[in-house]
């Protein structure tokens, strides 16, 4: 099993927030690694997660829900 981590921000505010823009997937869907999953929205930006591994992901936050910086987001197994 591995969490797939909302990316880290501000190394001077371990406390920043963003958001998750957009899912690419669904709650058990089965994904390949390097697949993109998400775009998240980080300081005025936004980046693209893909799946570090293959497998069936789980969503633990929903789009547009405030999620603090390396904080999972998912898990693969």
């Amino acid at each position: 099993m591995t969490d797939v981590l909302f990316p880290p921000m501000s190394e001077n505010d371990p406390d920043a927030e963003g958001v998750v823009s957009t899912w690419f997937v669904a709650d058990g869907d089965e994904v390949i690694e390097g697949d993109l999953i998400a775009e998240v929205a980080v300081d005025k930006a936004d980046m693209e997660i893909v799946a570090p591994q293959s497998g069936t992901i789980t969503l633990l936050v929903a789009e547009d829900q405030g999620v603090q910086q390396a904080s999972p987001i998912a898990r693969i197994s």
